[in-house]
């Protein structure tokens, strides 16, 4: 099948979006490709698509094992097979997918970068029919990116030992310098780049300074209708921010990567819905959320870079009409960001300090450890050894940079289970134990393949297909488990860590220091353009593109900067003479589009007009709906 008949069979839209097209066919034509799509731009399509065109599988590399999970079940829904390796699987399971994936299977193979070092991966990499290379954040791969990721440079590797196979690197922020790292580092052959502009159009950006982030958080809530999201620094202020604004009648709910999993994915699918409107969260929460109607992005403080702003900013207004992204900050925020560099990046002795109370808390001896991983209790583990938790996560982040650890804050592993029994003895087995075939029985008819290969399954299926309590069903498979009937792994929820190498004494753990410094003195550079972005006089729209080299990025005319700066330009007789002639215009028809206003406007006085719709509607005077036409209110608010 073609590229376009694909999408209309799987995705069932009869188009792409912009630029997508040419980035499928330049990898169907067998170029190395670097590919850069803002938050939104549907990077998935990309490769999935030219995937399907081809024969054999496509691995995709991504760091973000949540966004896996995720991609998997969206495939399997439309019945595209596909698989995962990742941090936390054991043995069986991981040679297990690798022998589907030599099979021909599957068609899709997620992996964890870590997972490309693997003696297990590097024996099975040859006999794997590739037809591509994803290579997924791809900014991962720059140790001068913000989410340097070592075991990314291990990528290149794939290319060594399967030389005819186009490689595919997506990313949806990255500097020019970081664009030049990422095709050196994977060895492009004379790749063929795609950039979409970084501009959008009807985003309109600002930046409030408050005294009382929670009031003006309501005051902006209540002025822009539609479905939003509120980004939160820690996991406790999302849900006081939740209840708050529940408190004030706003449908609200919570996300942080603290709840279990069964939570979270009802949240989520509730905001998506429509049954919550606004979403009080971290950033775990937006990856891979394709939900287009989002009228409001607002980060309560900001964030440590310009690339996690714009990628969270950015999910607002993907459907294209005219949508928010605002930024609360108070004075000492900017001394907060300032102090970041020091937290970041802890002094090497910490680190060794940590290292050791790791090792300590593991019981992990010298010698030993390489490519073992460990679930990981991080509240206890500080508690324990008296270390502070926030410069201790950095430690673990130095040492994953570092390539001494893989360190996955949160991970969800899915049960498991594999049928250890063939289909006489187990049917010998359910007559000897009629107490345990009601779950038998769920089990295989429920999920296929279980005496092939582990099948990751759902407790709460098993449950309702045998009829049972849930605690009923994971006693009768940890039972089934002991006697030798099945493997069964339960659910992970928890951090997880994974050496990359032997254990060492502390003493004696190497982090290349002056690598380590410059990293530092670069992560502060992205400190100080934050907070210039902040404190700046610049379109915010051109101050984005110009960070990210993109010039061709023109003044908005709708961030906070354009509208201030027209104001200036507009005199107070011309914002009564205006107001009153769109008074006249939306008391007339009762509602208008804007280039219905704009049209019975002298065009002497259209410059100024975007200056005073604003004023007005910031003002509360006039209403815009959701199908962005204006209402007449005939009443103020309130301040702007």
């Amino acid at each position: 099948m073609i590229p376009v008949e694909i999408l209309r069979e799987y995705w069932g839209h009869d188009s792409f979006r912009p630029m997508q097209e040419e980035i499928i066919q330049s990898v169907l034509d067998g170029h190395d490709t670097l590919a850069i799509l803002p938050t939104g731009g549907g990077k998935s399509v990309c490769f999935q698509v030219p995937a399907l065109a081809m024969e054999g599988v496509c691995i995709v590399i991504t760091p973000l094992i949540a966004l896996m999970q995720d991609q998997l079940q969206q495939l399997t829904k439309k019945g595209i097979p596909a698989a995962a390796l990742y941090a936390g699987m054991g043995y069986l399971e991981i040679r297990s997918t690798l022998k589907r994936a030599i099979d021909g299977e599957i068609r899709f193979l997620y992996v964890s970068p870590e997972r490309l070092s693997t003696g297990s991966f590097r024996d099975a990499l040859p006999h794997l029919p590739l037809n591509l290379i994803a290579v997924d954040e791809a900014h991962c791969l720059s140790q001068w990116g913000y989410d340097f990721r070592p075991a990314y440079l291990d990528i290149y590797t794939i290319r060594e030992r399967q030389k005819q196979v186009p490689i595919l690197a997506l990313t949806a922020s990255a500097t020019g310098d970081v664009q030049d790292d990422i095709c050196r580092k994977l060895k492009l052959k004379d790749p063929v780049t795609f950039r979409q502009s970084f501009e959008r159009p009807n985003l309109s950006y600002s930046v409030v300074r408050t005294e009382s982030r929670i009031s003006k958080l309501s005051e902006i809530l209540k002025k822009v209708p539609g479905s939003g999201i509120v980004y939160c620094k820690t996991r406790r202020q999302t849900v006081e921010i939740a209840r708050q604004l529940e408190r004030e009648g706003m449908s609200a709910g919570c996300y942080h990567a603290g709840l279990d999993r069964e939570t979270r994915r009802i949240r989520q699918q509730q905001w998506i819905d429509g049954q919550l409107r606004i979403m009080a969260c971290t950033n775990a929460f937006g990856m891979g959320i394709d939900k287009p109607d989002v009228r409001i992005v607002i980060h309560l403080a900001p964030p440590d870079c310009l690339e996690n702003y714009y990628q969270e900013a950015g999910r607002a207004g993907r459907d294209g009409n005219r949508s928010y992204a605002v930024m609360l900050f108070q004075e000492g925020d900017i001394q907060a960001l300032e102090r970041l560099p020091e937290t970041r990046y802890p002094p090497i002795s910490f680190i060794r300090t940590v290292y050791q109370s790791l090792a300590n808390y593991l019981q992990l001896p010298s010698g030993i450890g390489e490519d073992q991983s460990f679930p990981i209790d991080l509240q206890d583990l500080c508690q324990r050894f008296k270390l502070p938790i926030t410069e201790t996560i950095h430690a673990l982040q130095a040492m994953q940079q570092a390539g001494i650890l893989d360190f996955q804050e949160q991970i969800f592993k899915p049960p498991v289970i594999q049928c250890l029994f063939d289909r006489e003895a187990l049917f010998r087995f359910e007559e000897a134990n009629p107490d345990l075939e009601p779950v038998l029985k769920a089990m295989l008819r429920s999920y296929g393949g279980l005496f092939e290969h582990p099948i990751p399954i759902s407790e709460r299926q098993l449950a309702k297909s045998a009829q049972k309590e849930l605690k009923a069903v994971e006693h009768d498979l940890l039972k089934l488990h002991a006697m030798g009937v099945i493997s069964y792994q339960p659910v992970r929820n928890s951090p997880q860590l994974r050496f990359m190498q032997d254990r060492v004494r502390a003493e004696d753990l190497y982090i290349e220091p002056l690598g380590y410094l410059k990293r530092k003195e670069v992560f502060f550079g992205r400190i100080r353009d934050m907070i210039g972005y902040m404190t700046g006089t610049d379109c915010r729209a051109t101050a984005i593109g110009r960070y990210f080299g993109d010039p061709a990025v023109r003044p908005c005319g709708i961030c906070d900067r354009c509208v201030e700066a027209r104001r200036k330009r507009t005199s107070t007789d011309d914002i009564t003479h205006i107001s009153q002639m769109i008074e006249r215009m939306l008391k007339e028809h009762e509602t208008a589009s804007i280039e219905m206003i704009m049209e019975g406007l002298a065009e002497e006085v259209r410059p100024h007009a975007w200056t005073v719709i604003e004023y007005l509607i910031g003002e509360g005077w006039i209403r815009r709906r959701q199908d962005d036409r204006l209402d007449w209110t005939g009443k103020k608010k309130g301040p702007g």
